[in-house]
């Protein structure tokens, strides 16, 4: 049973039949994690008889105590409410259910994110004060640091209040996360003028303007490369659009590099001088960088990743949430967020 003591061993549960590859990839994911890091507990959640036939083709060492057995798999094309309400023996409800009772402090998956936005949320509840949970995302900046969007599809219908919450714990999750001392803050607008945007993006900004928060005013899209703020603040309708378009980058450019090196062999050659350059330019841009995104605001740590989830983006979204623990995020943005209580 987890108990308050701030030195015990953080306890993650990982969703084990989550994901395009599972159990594969979520096996070798955390066990590189509890590998690299070790002082912390894992538990994986799923069909046991699959993860121990996983980790005998790949002659892993398990301890099959770390296993909680599920019987039930939420797909990814299942409507998220109804499978949660459907499937309780789901692996995904089971995690969550593990942190609601305490007996995890985060969970992972890369399965359906819808359903892992609901059972963060219904299952293992939000902090007091939060009146909408916000996913988090990383985007590399021309300054080498970077630009955390929020809200980037939790929902996609936020109020004002709803966005000032966004920034408050998008600020202790820079500060914490990325050690930025007072990160700056801008409202994604279709222009900087303090008068532009729509009737969301106007009351947004009174609210932000008014607080104590490090708010530097509206930003434009080309401003989150960047790198003009720390932090932008967005609808998560905007928030995803944005999201899913700088994900389809890498394999643009992917793409656009291979037709020219089709188009003769000298381009082949040219091709293969700058490839190790851009794979290391470039390396921040890929989402296995980071592993998945953070959902703030559920009292219990979550991390949501891709469907086709690698094993490295496994490994990092494990020690994501093992991080988040350690620097006691849940309880330091309940605090935050009760100075702002009465401004919503």
């Amino acid at each position: 049973m987890v108990n308050s003591d701030k030195k015990k061993k953080c306890v993650i549960a990982v969703d084990a039949m989550g994901g395009d590859f599972a159990p594969v990839n979520e096996l070798l994911g955390s066990l590189a994690a509890y590998n690299e890091a070790g002082d912390f507990e894992l538990l994986l959640v799923g069909d046991k008889q699959k993860i121990v036939e996983s980790a005998k083709e790949f002659h892993l060492d398990l301890n099959e105590k770390i296993i909680v057995h599920a019987d039930q798999v939420i797909e990814m094309d299942e409507s998220p409410i109804s499978a949660i309400k459907s499937k309780p023996n789901s692996s995904l409800v089971i995690a969550a259910r593990l942190v609601k009772d305490k007996k995890a402090d985060a969970f992972v998956s890369g399965g359906n994110t819808g359903a892992m936005l609901a059972a963060a949320t219904l299952i293992v509840g939000r902090i007091p004060g939060v009146g909408r949970p916000t996913i988090g995302a990383a985007f590399p900046t021309e300054t080498g640091k970077v630009c955390l969007v929020f809200d980037a599809g939790a929902s996609v219908d936020s109020k004002a209040s709803h966005l000032l919450e966004y920034a408050v714990m998008g600020t202790i999750f820079s500060k914490e996360i990325y050690g930025t001392e007072n990160p700056t803050i801008g409202l994604l607008n279709v222009g900087e003028e303090e008068t532009k945007g729509n009737e969301l993006s106007l009351f947004a900004y009174e609210l932000l303007k008014k607080s104590n928060l490090n708010f530097v005013g509206n930003v434009e899209g080309r401003d989150i490369l960047k790198g003009k703020t720390d932090i932008v603040i967005c609808d998560g309708f905007v928030g995803n659009v944005i999201l899913k378009f700088g994900e389809s980058f890498m394999g643009f450019l992917k793409s656009k590099i291979k037709r020219y090196a089709d188009a003769g062999l000298l381009n082949k050659l040219k091709a293969l001088i700058v490839k190790s350059v851009f794979k290391t330019a470039l390396s921040d841009i890929d989402y296995q960088t980071y592993g998945g995104v953070p959902l703030l605001g559920a009292n219990g740590i979550s991390i949501i990743g891709h469907g086709s989830s690698s094993p490295l983006a496994i490994k990092n979204m494990v020690l994501r949430a093992k991080e988040m623990y350690e620097k006691n995020l849940i309880q330091k943005m309940e605090e935050a967020l009760k100075i702002y209580a009465t401004e919503k």
